[in-house]
């Protein structure tokens, strides 16, 4: 970031009636939070750092908490049916499989960050509320967006404790985590119905007071078959940015499509893991049996004279099947993996960005054409 976007950053921040400090947590709601959890221990480099359940006193669900470096992931799965929050989260599997249910948000006075957001038209989920352990106390807050899926604010200045009260911290027996060099969360993006983009734009400006980043059409995101539409909002800051798809007409059925009729709506498509060793990580993700979609070789033919002088070697990026894209700022290096659970709906994409504010626009019609050749033998094209 330049010294211009620097201030002009600096400047949005102060001006932001919804100061966000960064994600502070991803919450999924899956069928089994025990196996997702040593899943992404396992294949991702994750550590499990606290855990919620029967013997912490928690009687209706359980969850996990994973972390790396300043990702926090939280696995969360119903004990039982026949309780309000135990059928809150077996409904929500029920209808999306495993699936994010909250991209909580960070800030420095929830209750506060609630009121102005439902005083600009907000949907409450959860009243602010204040909840104390012998670590401290947290307040927490939340809010519906698309879908199914919620924000909630959380203040934590008060607390020192592994994560929320009800937590407690865990020693892993298993094996030895080791970390793959994941970072933070880079942007969240979600999938809407068609039609359905310029509304959530619209709520997260005039909600959230989020600005537009950048837009794409279908002339950008287009193939010989499918297509979409796509804009980026980010907060102040742009510690959060939330790219948000909706399809576009085309001769077959998009990803988009896809992802709506298994997942029964809209939701989470991915999230983007920021990495400083692209290189490193994938190695380590592929070493572990995670997938990613491929392109063609010749897509690096001509990699360097499309994209310019990079540092990474261009036959270790081939090996490999990352991608590359340039802006004005810098390159910025991306894979995408397969879905990562039975339903062709939540995959990652990691990320490591060499000064590119960008999100690979020259890379869409190579990546859209790596999602057909997946969906062609799914037979959901």
């Amino acid at each position: 970031m330049n010294d211009l976007q620097s201030a002009t950053a600096e400047t949005q921040t102060d001006q932001d009636f919804l100061p966000i400090n960064g994600t502070d947590y991803v919450e999924f709601f899956v069928g089994n939070a025990k196996q997702a959890a040593y899943f992404y221990k396992q294949a991702l480099g994750f550590e499990i750092a606290a855990y919620r359940g029967l013997e912490t006193g928690a009687t209706d669900v359980v969850s996990y908490l994973l972390t790396q470096d300043k990702i926090r992931f939280v696995f969360t799965s119903a004990l039982r049916s026949d309780s309000e929050e135990g059928k809150r989260v077996g409904k929500h599997v029920m209808a999306h499989g495993d699936g994010i249910r909250d991209i909580a948000l960070w800030v420095d006075d929830a209750e506060k960050s609630f009121n102005e957001t439902m005083a600009r038209g907000a949907t409450a989920v959860a009243e602010p509320r204040r909840i104390e352990d012998e670590h401290g106390a947290v307040v927490t807050a939340s809010i519906a967006t698309y879908g199914d899926t919620i924000h909630t604010f959380v203040e934590r200045s008060d607390y020192r404790g592994v994560f929320l009260p009800g937590f407690e911290a865990v020693s892993d027996s298993g094996p030895p985590t080791v970390p793959i060099g994941l970072k933070y969360v880079d942007h969240c993006v979600g999938n809407v119905a068609l039609g359905d983009m310029n509304k959530y734009v619209a709520f997260y400006a005039d909600v959230l007071g989020f600005r537009q980043l950048v837009s794409f059409d279908d002339k950008d995101i287009s193939t010989e078959y499918t297509a979409l539409m796509s804009k980026v909002m980010s907060n102040g800051n742009e510690r959060i940015k939330f790219p948000i798809n909706e399809p576009a007409k085309g001769r077959k059925r998009s990803q988009i499509d896809e992802y709506l009729e298994f997942y029964g709506g809209a939701g989470v498509q991915h999230v983007a893991l920021a990495t400083d060793d692209i290189l490193h990580t994938v190695s380590e993700m592929q070493s572990r049996g995670i997938d990613f979609l491929t392109v063609p070789t010749t897509y690096y033919e001509e990699l360097e004279e499309r994209v310019g002088k990079i540092d990474e070697p261009i036959d270790q990026l081939q090996r490999l099947g990352i991608l590359v894209d340039r802006d004005d700022e810098g390159y910025l290096l991306q894979i995408f993996t397969k879905p990562v659970q039975d339903r062709p709906t939540v995959f990652y994409e990691v990320i490591q960005r060499r000064g590119a504010r960008s999100f690979g626009k020259g890379n869409f019609k190579a990546l859209f054409e790596a999602i057909e050749r997946e969906q062609a033998r799914r037979g959901t094209l």
